[in-house]
């Protein structure tokens, strides 16, 4: 059996891991990106302005790790939003379909006891490298 082609992905773009992990990982064509927290990037803090800009700064970070493998959110298939309080899962909705506004992912939410630094909002996902066929 031949082996797996694995490449780590990583862009100072985006916010630097802040544990012992990668920005994202590349499995021939599928890439598994690390949560997201509403970090900016310049500071290394979370934004200010509550869930929704957690959630917008999450899913910008996220667009430049899949700008640092050559794709874009469409190249997304599955999904995870973890909160810090489920009610806030309107309000984050109200942002994601503004980074996913057709063929939408795969998707789980959970709410969580806590997030790192404190964060409100934690995106990650499973993207498929290369295009994509819609059938």
């Amino acid at each position: 059996m031949s082996a797996l082609n694995r490449r780590i992905v990583n862009t100072t773009s985006a916010p630097a891991a802040i544990g012992p992990y990668s920005q994202a990982v590349v499995v021939d064509r599928t890439m598994y990106i690390s949560g997201q927290l509403g970090m900016d990037v310049a500071s290394g803090q979370l934004v200010e302005g509550g869930v929704q800009a957690q959630a917008k700064q999450a899913l910008i970070n996220m667009g430049e790790i899949l700008k640092a493998a050559g794709c874009d959110h469409s190249n997304v298939v599955k999904t995870t939003v973890l909160l810090a309080d489920i009610n806030d899962f309107n309000s984050v909705n109200e942002v994601y379909k503004t980074f996913f506004s057709s063929n939408f992912p795969a998707r789980a939410a959970y709410q969580v006891a806590a997030l790192p630094r404190g964060g409100l909002v934690e995106i990650e996902a499973v993207a498929a490298l290369g295009p994509l066929s819609d059938s």
